[in-house]
């Protein structure tokens, strides 16, 4: 009995964890394998503060800049062996201060004094954090080892799926959660991405403002990390917000009456938050620009065409979760899609700046080659001031111009190189079917798939920009947003307040032009927006194919497993184009059609076995591009088909009130 205690008492942590997570999720996501490494990170992260407060105070006060640059002669005292001219070197040791004159210069700088002030305060908050962490992780590796029975130096040999098995399993034969005798996977996912579906599902309804009309520019998209941080403190974890705990919502949020009250109460929270970053952005932003020197200065220098490699931006992620869909088999599912991404983008050139590049690497070529020549006949042409900086620009210039020189083995596809992205990314908005070749696509594709340099670019500015976004649009949406959680907030026995969307209902969020016609009975405020709720069904059952889905979505999985096994057993219609991407060609050939649509349930312990689950993985995704492309055919289909143009998205301010109090009531 005294071993059960403490088996339930380990398995809230799966709820009261920090960052919602149950045991090993985040071991799984980080690949940190195992508690000694997390605590490593955590330690290294007050460290490296802590450095580069110190270092910056130090460069700052305690070094003599016309010493270290040779603008003053320094009075060496006594008698060198090589006679005068060894006076005129300088060493580091004579261009820094000693310890008393440094602590003066420190000291007599208020200005100085403050910033060293926040930096501990800070650092003292932060130190109380990684404490607590630390408490959580150990509870999470003793829950580990006496209820899962994994050790720590094993971890990296679990895959989730045994990991989410044990527990299962162990729900069953010693019941923790009282509320529920059976504990499903999509339990599981819920506890784990509470916070983060509804983050998934606000974007899908382009509820947070992240798109900014700059003028003489067409819309951008802007979220970085620090306005995420601002949104979720806002909205799910902060001392003010919505959640009375990490797992209920407050209970006022979800009554209709005091709506408007609530919305003013929200938005003088949003404008006191935005006001406090406002407050603290001088600070935010030296700290941002220093650690991205310190982070990317040597980088750059070592290789300076890492700024024009291409990352997924936050944005991206978000737009392309699906719901219920962990960490890393997000970060799976887009490593997969970034060479074919990359072939997309990198697929459009400027033939006139082709020309000039060329010319340009020519030029600076030449130059670089004789200075280059001349140093390896006399290495004393490297004294000659500014010449090593002349060789590291002229490196970079060529590095540069070299990026928009095409490859000239490169084919013009872009049609096929898209349908090769959407099989991995999923989404897409309609419009960009048959227009792979604008520069329209492309802008919008870079939003999603943006520049490196792009990336450190809006992190540097974030400090400045956020508090505005905080101030004005986001405060404009305080009656939306009161809406949406009153709205689409259940409360699931066993997991708490969740996003509806997150259930993955097809009854309740469906939409009838992604292949859920007359299963549906959502109005458009209650759908997802580019068959979210299709898709992340699709996906969920795919990568759990023990999981037992309600009986609508059971109905739209069987139907929409039978299309697509009959179109593959026939092959793809002339008005399909499942054929065009080389993965849907390989994916639709004989020798691999029997492997993507063989019964789950003839072969679960074989897909779920340790030594097949690296294979299995990659059939589930092989199975899930071939349902998305296929989705997307359909849906491309009706729309043609459809009587009028295709309807865009209303407005969250223009149907939460009518439309809202409608799904109340048939929720109710």
């Amino acid at each position: 009995m005294a071993g059960f205690e403490t088996y339930h008492q380990e398995y809230q942590r799966i709820e009261d964890y920090d960052e919602d997570s149950p045991p090993g999720e985040e071991d799984l996501l980080i690949h940190k394998n195992g508690f000694a490494c997390m605590v490593l990170s955590e330690f290294f992260e007050l460290v490296q503060f802590l450095f580069v407060v110190t270092f910056t105070t130090f460069l700052f006060n305690c070094v003599e800049y016309d010493v270290l640059f040779a603008n003053r002669v320094i009075n060496h005292t006594g008698q060198s062996p090589l006679g005068p001219l060894d006076r005129k070197k300088v060493t580091l040791p004579d261009a820094i201060l000693p310890g008393e004159q440094c602590t003066e210069r420190i000291q007599g700088n208020s200005w100085i004094i403050f910033l060293l002030i926040m930096a501990a305060i800070f650092w003292v908050y932060r130190l109380v954090k990684v404490i607590c962490n630390v408490l959580s992780y150990w509870e999470i590796r003793q829950f580990y080892k006496k209820a899962l029975k994994i050790q720590m130096d094993e971890l990296c040999n679990f895959t989730w799926q045994e990991v989410q098995g044990r527990l299962i399993h162990l729900q069953r034969e010693q019941p923790m959660c009282v509320q529920k005798r059976e504990l499903s996977e999509l339990d599981i996912y819920h506890r784990i991405l509470r916070f983060k579906n509804y983050t998934v599902a606000m974007i899908n309804k382009s509820l947070l403002p992240v798109r900014l009309r700059v003028p003489f520019f067409s819309d951008m998209i802007f979220l970085t990390q620090g306005l995420k941080y601002n949104f979720e403190l806002i909205l799910f974890w902060g001392p003010l917000s919505l959640f009375q705990n990490k797992w209920s919502l407050h209970p006022k949020y979800k009554r209709a009456a005091n709506r408007q009250e609530l919305a003013k109460k929200l938005s003088r929270i949003i404008l006191l938050t935005g006001l406090v970053n406002l407050l603290l952005c001088p600070f935010v932003l030296v700290w941002q620009v220093l650690y991205a020197f310190f982070s990317y200065a040597e980088v750059i220098k070592r290789e300076p065409g890492s700024l024009g490699a291409r990352r997924w931006s936050l944005y991206g992620r978000l737009y392309l979760r699906h719901f219920n869909e962990l960490d890393h088999e997000l970060q799976g599912r887009l490593g997969r899609g970034y060479k074919p991404a990359a072939k997309y983008m990198n697929a459009f050139v400027s033939p006139l700046l082709a020309v000039l590049a060329k010319n340009v690497a020519f030029f600076s070529g030449s130059v670089l080659a004789v200075l280059i020549a001349l140093t390896v006949y006399d290495e004393d042409v490297l004294t000659v001031q500014h010449i090593l900086t002349a060789i590291t620009v002229l490196g970079l210039v060529i590095t540069i111009t070299r990026s928009f020189i095409p490859d000239e083995h490169m084919v013009w596809c872009p049609e096929q190189l898209l349908q090769c992205v959407l099989a991995h990314i999923h989404y897409m908005p309609d419009h960009w079917k048959g227009n792979a070749n604008k520069s329209e696509t492309r802008d919008e594709m870079a939003q999603l798939f943006q520049y490196k340099a792009v990336f450190i670019l809006e992190e540097l500015l974030s400090p400045i920009i956020t508090p505005f976004i905080l101030i004005f649009p986001l405060r404009s949406k305080s009656l939306e947003i009161i809406d949406f959680f009153r709205n689409f907030t259940v409360d699931v026995a066993g997991v708490g307040d969740i996003c509806s969307f997150a259930q993955m209902d097809i009854r309740r969020h469906g939409n009838p032009q992604w292949m859920s016609e007359g299963q549906t009975e959502a109005s458009v405020y209650q759908q997802a927006e580019n068959g979210k709720t299709e898709l992340s069904l699709m996906h969920f059952t795919i990568k759990n194919p023990r999981w037992q889905p309600p009986q609508e979505s059971s109905v739209f999985i069987s139907h929409l497993k039978e299309k697509v096994h009959q179109d593959a057993q026939t092959g793809p219609s002339p008005q399909l184009l499942l054929s065009e991407a080389p993965l849907c060609t390989s994916l639709l050939s004989n020798d691999n059609r029997c492997y993507l649509f063989i019964s789950m349930s003839a072969s679960d312990s074989r897909l779920l076995s340790q030594s097949y689950s690296a294979l299995a993985s990659e059939f589930a995704s092989a199975e899930m591009s071939l349902h998305a492309i296929y989705m997307h055919e359909v849906h491309q289909q009706k729309t043609q088909h459809a009587s009028g143009p295709f309807q865009a998205s209303v407005p969250m301010r223009e149907l939460s009130i009518n439309s809202g109090e409608s799904f109340e009531s048939s929720h109710a």
